[in-house]
């Protein structure tokens, strides 16, 4: 599940920040970039419209701590961004269930 994979890596990257600041500065622009095409891919392969507008919002915002990222680094905003990503996936991971919609989108390969 794309969704799954997204919020481990979110917690992962969150760990990341404990360590030093230009190498984790690369790390985590790595980190952010495979999010990003994560969530790029479960909005090309959404079921519905909203899956599809709340994977886009998601690559919206990863989007924007890329950009933030690249232009300077502060410890605490990172942290607050991370954690922020991790409950937009939250919340787009409870608006499906809740409506007994599964958020695993498979390729479009059915592989």
């Amino acid at each position: 599940m794309y969704s799954h994979r997204l919020r481990g890596k979110v917690r992962r990257a969150q760990k990341e920040v404990e360590t030093g600041t230009q190498r984790l500065r690369q790390k985590l622009i790595t980190q952010l970039e495979s999010m990003f095409d994560l969530a790029e891919q479960s909005a090309r392969n959404a079921k519905t419209p909203k899956q599809r507008e709340g994977f886009m919002r998601i690559t919206g915002y990863i989007a924007q701590v890329l950009n933030s990222l690249s232009r300077s680094f502060d410890e605490a905003l990172i942290n607050e961004e991370l954690d922020r990503l991790e409950k937009m996936i939250d919340e787009a991971i409870t608006k499906d269930k809740d409506k007994g919609t599964a958020t695993a989108v498979q390729g479009s390969s059915g592989s």
